[in-house]
């Protein structure tokens, strides 16, 4: 049996550098890691014995992703697992946040997400078989006060995701969410952009921006057992991989908080809402 291809995007820092070092480590697949600087993917070069391609990619760039895919097929033949983990952060309340970064924010969220999906749906429908594997976040599910526009992304990626999953099923194709909360990569560092808030009304607000700050690297979540988790769904739980896959205890506590809640909520509304409709006949 042909070695599985994962192709995975932002594999410079995070949770990305994690899933690579270990897919790197293993005999039986091959490993596609992209960058959009592949100089900061030297860190796989101990481990590569010819199953190991690093790309250049900007997932903002689709020439640059319809050139990756090729290059991928041309060398290994399959794209079996897609790991679309690119992605940026952005602090600030929604009145401050500056149009022009969170536009770029979703350009990589979420439409570089599409595209490089689009791009590699092609071979998977023709294997008849693949694994997309798509970060999202808690923040898709719950929101918080100063992450807005970087909720809107998120839980685009989670509606994009479930539909997509709902098409490709019966063709072999099956969709993952990863929906994290604080871990020790650098999303709440390097990796977003922030608006400190400059209206009175909003100060209140400053504290938790600069609190986020703070504390980046210094979260609950190991990206590396992050890693080892979807590398072991991926792997030996395929045929009941589910659609939403929260990773360490607060994203998990919040999304069992999130949904009971909401289902209250919709229970205490339901004859309300049902009246909305025409009379039966």
């Amino acid at each position: 049996m042909a070695n599985k291809t994962w192709l995975i995007t932002g594999t410079s820092t995070g949770f990305g550098r994690s899933l690579a070092t270990l897919l790197a480590q293993k005999t039986d697949l091959n490993l596609v890691a992209t960058a959009r600087h592949t100089d900061q993917l030297d860190y796989l070069d101990q481990y590569d014995h010819g199953q190991i391609q690093k790309l250049t990619l900007d997932v903002t760039d689709q020439a640059q992703i319809k050139d990756v895919v090729k290059a991928v097929k041309d060398r290994f033949g399959t794209i079996d697992v897609l790991v679309n983990n690119a992605g940026l952060g952005y602090f600030g309340t929604f009145e401050e946040s500056d149009r022009d970064a969170v536009r770029y924010m979703f350009d990589v969220n979420v439409w570089g997400l599409v595209d490089m999906t689009r791009a590699v749906l092609p071979i998977m429908r023709q294997q008849r078989n693949g694994i997309i594997v798509n970060f999202s976040s808690i923040a898709g599910l719950f929101s918080f006060p100063t992450t807005s526009f970087y909720h809107g992304t998120k839980y685009a990626v989670e509606g994009l995701s479930e539909s997509l999953a709902k098409e490709v099923g019966e063709l072999g194709i099956k969709v993952m969410l990863i929906e994290p909360s604080g871990f020790r990569t650098d999303w709440a560092g390097r990796s977003s952009q922030k608006a400190m808030p400059a209206i009175d009304d909003y100060a209140e607000f400053k504290g938790s921006i600069e609190w986020n700050e703070q504390t980046a690297h210094h979260e609950d979540g190991d990206p590396d057992k992050a890693a080892e988790i979807i590398y072991d769904q991926v792997t030996n739980h395929a045929d009941t991989l589910p659609l939403r896959l929260p990773l360490g205890k607060f994203a998990t506590d919040m999304a069992i908080d999130k949904y009971t809640k909401t289902l209250a909520d919709f229970k205490q509304l339901h004859d309300l809402s049902a009246s909305a409709d025409q009379p039966e006949k």
